[in-house]
């Protein structure tokens, strides 16, 4: 029977992402800087596969996901994939980020977001989805959906309110309140924030300390950790239904829209329909309850 070829990829098997094993380390980072690191559906492609690859070597102690450059580790979906999208292919775009967040979950190593810069929306439920997250003083993290139009449904509104409290999950949804790095630590939202310059070294000792530890210890309590938070999976099926219901509505076209023409976008005009549509059918209650007079 032929041997399935396991061999682990490079970055050159990859367009939107680097990768690299280097002493006993998975490196994985979103080569998209002109974007600051923002994913298409090809990036969630590349890094379902280079997550999953980590699998076929079980000298693999742990991994990293960081983004190119040093102004941002991820800003998120990129607005050019996602104002492509309607209710009804929103699972190509869904289907993806649900299996990158499971994909990082179900691994039997730690996963570790070392931020460097912006992370935003989806970028920031990247980092949620890991194990851990060691962060630049550089970094700022937010959840803009509220700006742009967007539902952060893919792992925010799971995990944000476990990690820091209903409140403030609640203040940072809705506002789009962002956290600059020591903010982060402070409120437990991050693990370390380090000085810009030192992050990759702090990131390696991390790594250093995990690959001292037992492999067989970490793979079993890994999934002990994710066993409660797995039981929310069926939040995740929900609000991907509540997102691809936003995906391709005008709301969300005149946020990304707005955002790509640098204006403030006007949603109060929606509320102002929006208000329009219920008046009129509060006419007609009236109206017909005057009739049964």
């Amino acid at each position: 029977m032929a041997r399935m070829n396991t061999a682990m990829p490079t970055s050159d098997d990859f367009e939107d992402i680097l990768f690299e094993v280097k002493d006993n380390v998975a490196w994985i980072t979103i080569n998209r800087p002109d974007t600051r690191n923002a994913f298409r559906e090809h990036t969630l492609d590349e890094l379902i596969h280079a997550f999953k690859s980590t699998r076929n070597d079980a000298s693999i102690a742990c991994a990293v996901v960081t983004g190119a450059g040093d102004q941002s580790f991820s800003a998120g979906g990129d607005f050019g994939a996602m104002m492509k999208l309607n209710w009804t292919n929103a699972y190509h775009w869904n289907d993806r980020m649900l299996g990158t967040a499971m994909t990082i979950r179900g691994l039997p190593i730690p996963v570790i977001a070392m931020v460097n810069g912006w992370c935003m929306g989806g970028g920031h439920e990247l980092a949620l989805w890991c194990d851990m997250v060691i962060a630049s003083d550089r970094a700022h993290f937010g959840q803009s959906g509220a700006k742009v139009g967007a539902c952060p449904t893919v792992g925010a509104t799971q995990y944000i309110p476990r990690i820091i409290g209903e409140r403030l999950a609640r203040e940072m949804i809705f506002l789009a309140r962002t956290f600059n790095a020591q903010e982060a630590v402070d409120i437990g939202l991050i693990n370390k924030v380090v000085p810009h310059d030192d992050l990759l070294e702090e990131t390696k000792k991390w790594c250093e300390t995990i690959k001292g530890h037992s492999g067989q210890t970490i793979r079993m309590t890994k999934k002990s950790l994710n066993h409660e938070s797995d039981e929310l999976y069926a939040s995740w099926q929900h609000g991907m239904e509540l997102l691809a219901h936003v995906w391709g509505s005008e709301e969300s076209m005149e946020g990304m829209q707005a955002f790509l023409d640098k204006r403030k976008p006007d949603f109060m005009k929606f509320r102002m329909k929006n208000k329009e549509v219920v008046d009129q059918y509060l006419d007609d209650l009236a109206n017909d309850r005057n009739q049964l007079k």
